[in-house]
């Protein structure tokens, strides 16, 4: 008989040991999921600071007098950092792949893209205001670069 009681407490310790086990996964599971969610919102949160730094730029560029060759470069710059978020961010391909495409074109054809950088002001700030149709006219616009110029 003492063999019995031996066992059914081992079996119940084993059980409230499982369930334990079960709850604390079931709460990181939850806890994951959350730093994800966090993670993505600051990943489009910089995505949307960066888009707006480009937009600033293309302003300056298009107001300026002086320095453009600068002033294209840190386009440039602000492009690329745009480009690395929204690699970042979760369920967006065909999104990267005209921000890609742009930052691309900026970068393997500066001739062509600046005289095309207020159609690229254009298409930034409507991408900066979640609208579908900056998506559309990045391919566009990509599309009426010569690909076999400079």
């Amino acid at each position: 008989m003492n063999q019995e009681k031996l066992m059914k407490r081992r079996m119940i310790s084993a059980i409230i040991i499982a369930v334990i086990t079960l709850i604390a996964l079931f709460v990181f599971i939850g806890l994951y999921i959350d730093e994800t969610r966090r993670v993505q919102d600051t990943y489009r949160s910089q995505f949307k600071i960066n888009l707006d730094h480009v937009s600033e730029d293309i302003d300056s560029y298009l107001n300026a007098e002086g320095d453009l060759d600068m002033r294209y470069i840190r386009l440039v710059n602000d492009m690329s950092s745009v480009n690395s978020f929204a690699f970042l961010i979760d369920d967006f391909t065909e999104q990267q792949k005209a921000i890609n495409q742009i930052n691309t074109a900026l970068i393997k054809y500066p001739e062509q893209m600046r005289t095309k950088i207020k159609e690229l002001g254009e298409v930034i700030d409507d991408i900066s205001n979640d609208l579908d149709k900056g998506y559309k006219n990045a391919f566009k616009l990509i599309d009426s670069i010569d690909k076999l110029g400079h």
